[in-house]
């Protein structure tokens, strides 16, 4: 185990500093799935082989303390923890339970309402877990990709067996009456060599109260996977694909974030999706060792575009939320090239994931690897809404009312 020290860091600079408000805390620096395109473990940074398997109670307090205090001094209404990985699980449940213990004594009392969530393959999940999770209402998210066929091609175990059949089977227990106030929801990667509507209906299957689809973390210099005679924008075809099938489902069956933040972006709210909006990103990443990070997505760009020189022992959230690394990931609209922010639908799309965005050339100066495939489904999500309210304004006025 590595020695639970800080680094030096340089002073921060003057002004008072921005506040977090999602804080992910890698509990396990391993994972015992070997999914072939994790941008943790089979992407460029091999960071993880040098962190401390478990987060260690000493670690555990102080990250605790550090948390508090930040969310005393900013008061933010809302704030998530996420219990993370490599895989959670792989820690006992007295670990998760130690910490979630420390982290509620902590903040009672605080006008900031902390949402405690884990996110996890669900391979090692069980009663114990669950027990864990219901005393300190952690609620849980799963990683699943679909189809049986789908899911065990793309998340494999590290000898290679298929996993689909163990998630199912721990998705079952997480449904049962006294657990399904737990469950928080699927997060599926876009694989789209996979049929759309059948990825999404394997979902549904697992009655999930919301559904996270996400695109493979890539870049321009390590693009997306595509075959050569795949048609223009495939990534927002298959996203259109399932958009068609949610939103013209008889009744609303589940959430699905990245449609319902853009639906709302388009009628003028905000988002809850980190993939749409203006906003930039508000997310610190603790790893194991105490070590404060950017994004982890980063890891998709080269080793060590996540790492900064700050760690727990030494340096307070409000010194992180200085440094320069996590200001350019909170930059929104004036952290775009020139190319995105003269684009008509800059204010929804906000330029995609930061990570996304890089060319070892010219940095993050460009517009997403995914810019084709964003603008795709950003028009076919409101041509299907104009299409909309059209029709109910025809409805409308054909029963004697006005819109």
């Amino acid at each position: 185990m590595r020695c639970e020290t800080a680094p030096s860091a340089p002073p921060p600079p003057a002004g008072p500093p921005p506040r977090f408000t999602q804080f992910v805390v890698k509990l396990h620096s391993r994972c015992n799935f070997g999914c072939p395109d994790c941008y943790v473990y089979e992407h460029r940074d091999d960071g993880w082989s040098t962190q401390p398997l478990v987060m260690g109670p000493t670690v555990m307090s102080r990250l605790s303390g550090r948390i508090t205090e930040h969310l005393r001094r900013h008061r933010p209404p809302r704030a998530q923890v996420i219990l993370h990985g490599g895989e959670p699980l792989l820690a006992p449940p007295a670990t998760l339970e130690h910490f979630a213990r420390r982290l509620r004594a902590d903040c009672r009392g605080l006008a900031t309402r902390i949402d405690l969530l884990v996110q996890t393959n669900a391979s090692r999940l069980d009663h114990a877990f669950l027990e864990v999770f219901h005393r300190y209402g952690i609620r849980v998210g799963v990683s699943t990709d679909g189809t049986p066929e789908s899911h065990d091609r793309r998340r494999p175990d590290r000898a290679g067996r298929g996993t689909h059949a163990e998630v199912t089977r721990a998705l079952e227990l997480l449904r049962t009456p006294r657990y399904r106030p737990l469950y928080g929801g699927l997060l599926c990667v876009v694989d789209i060599t996979a049929d759309p509507v059948a990825t999404y209906e394997a979902l549904l299957a697992h009655e999930p109260p919301t559904v996270d689809l996400l695109l493979p973390h890539a870049t321009w210099q390590f693009p997306p996977p595509r075959s050569p005679d795949a048609p223009a924008a495939p990534y927002g075809r298959w996203l259109a694909a399932v958009f068609d099938r949610w939103f013209d489902a008889p009744r609303r069956e589940t959430s699905v974030r990245l449609f319902d933040s853009l639906l709302d972006l388009h009628l003028g709210g905000t988002s809850s999706s980190e993939m749409w909006g203006p906003y930039g990103s508000d997310v610190v990443v603790i790893q194991p060792s105490g070590l404060i990070e950017y994004n982890d997505i980063l890891k998709t760009v080269s080793a060590g575009a996540a790492r900064s020189v700050l760690h727990i022992g030494a340096h307070d959230f409000d010194r992180a939320a200085a440094d320069p690394g996590f200001a350019a990931e909170r930059a929104g609209l004036a952290g775009l090239c020139a190319q995105c922010r003269s684009c008509p639908v800059v204010d929804i799309c906000g330029g995609g994931l930061r990570a996304h965005r890089h060319h070892p050339d010219n940095g993050f100066d460009n517009p997403s690897c995914y810019c084709a495939d964003l603008r795709f489904l950003i028009d076919h999500v409101r041509g299907r809404l104009t299409d909309g309210v059209t029709a109910l304004r025809a409805r409308l006025a054909g029963g004697g009312w006005s819109a």
